[in-house]
């Protein structure tokens, strides 16, 4: 009798301590994904904070610019308000769209260019994309290590039980990636 608990008491333990690494592991894979999030949101939020100053340098030099400055700011209320990743995904694009415009229209502009205060923020929005370039990667990624966990044995069976779902990836339209800027510049 004593054999047939020690048996059954180290087989129960050759499942229980895989079941709990495994359930730890997808936790921490999950915990990853919304910490890779909370990065990108708070470098949105930075450019967010930046975009409306690097629009008034711009209007005081380009007054007649004023659709482009409208959309801008926006497409920037727009981010905010939205509350869907792929929504979220699809606004913050228009708006690097737009943004480089702006960028375009500051080379017509020498007077522009050559202002400190525009030539800073300029310098510290190409730096917020960078983060935001590497924040989106880095989301992808521990987007992609938690579904692939969740997706594959013996993982998921425990992440369908226990209902881990998969995340999604911070996907961009192709089309309007790939779309040139065009700048219209009129007198």
């Amino acid at each position: 009798m004593l054999d047939f608990l020690l048996v059954l008491l180290v087989s129960l333990a050759f499942l229980v301590v895989p079941g709990i690494w495994i359930y730890n592991r997808l936790v921490a894979d999950r915990n990853q994904v919304q910490a890779a999030w909370s990065d990108i949101d708070v470098q949105l939020m930075r450019r967010h904070q930046l975009v409306p100053q690097l629009v008034e340098t711009v209007k005081a030099y380009a007054a007649y610019e004023k659709a482009t400055l409208a959309a801008v700011t926006e497409l920037r209320s727009r981010s905010e308000a939205a509350n869907h990743l792929p929504d979220k995904a699809a606004i913050e694009e228009q708006l690097v769209s737009a943004l480089t415009r702006i960028t375009v229209v500051a080379e017509d502009y020498p007077d522009l260019k050559a202002d400190h205060n525009f030539r800073q923020l300029q310098t510290e929005l190409t730096s917020i994309e960078d983060h935001i370039q590497y924040a989106r990667r880095f989301y992808n990624g521990a987007v992609r290590i938690l579904n692939t966990r969740i997706q594959s044995f013996p993982h998921l069976l425990l992440a369908r039980p226990l209902q881990f779902r998969p995340a999604e990836f911070f996907a961009v339209d192709e089309a309007q990636a790939r779309e040139l800027v065009s700048v219209e510049l009129s007198s």
